[in-house]
């Protein structure tokens, strides 16, 4: 099977365009914003400067739509936790939370819910493996690993207003 070819165009003042053609012949574009947003572009077989479908995405929908294509779970170099009877979930902490500026040994989450915190998205990067002294923020990704019930009682627990 060839490999998909992925043009890449600048578009100035704007962000840049990215053209492929499926291997179906389907003309499919992203243009990548400079503020964050996408535009996922479908357009006609039969004219492929007619567009037939576009949609704009937020920088968080463009995230999903990525999970969604690509899932961590389903990477071959990773540990499969399904197998193991386990998932892998991100909560997102509220900046309304509870637990807002709180270290995150009080949550007891793993004590409570038997779930392990394993890694924190924050705008700064990702911080593997966080001690019970990391001061939580609202914004923050927590990226859980349990027993579905564990990571479910967690998401309770973290939701706390």
């Amino acid at each position: 099977m060839p490999v998909p070819r992925l043009s890449r165009t600048p578009l100035p003042g704007i962000g840049v365009r990215y053209d492929l053609t499926t291997r179906e012949q389907q003309p499919l574009s992203v243009v990548a914003h400079r503020d964050g947003t996408r535009t996922l572009n479908a357009y006609r077989r039969d004219d492929p400067d007619e567009c037939a479908l576009s949609v704009k995405l937020t920088s968080r929908e463009t995230e999903a739509l990525i999970d969604a294509l690509m899932p961590s779970h389903h990477s071959p170099n990773l540990l499969s936790t399904t197998d193991l009877g386990l998932v892998a979930e991100r909560i997102e902490l509220s900046s309304a939370s509870h637990w807002n500026g709180r270290v995150l040994g009080e949550t007891r989450i793993r004590t409570e819910t038997g779930a392990s915190i394993v890694a924190i998205l924050r705008r700064s990067g990702a911080i593997p493996s966080p001690t019970p002294d990391f001061r939580l923020a609202g914004g923050d990704t927590l990226i859980l690993i349990g027993t579905r019930e564990g990571v479910e009682a967690a998401a309770a627990i973290l939701g706390r207003e």
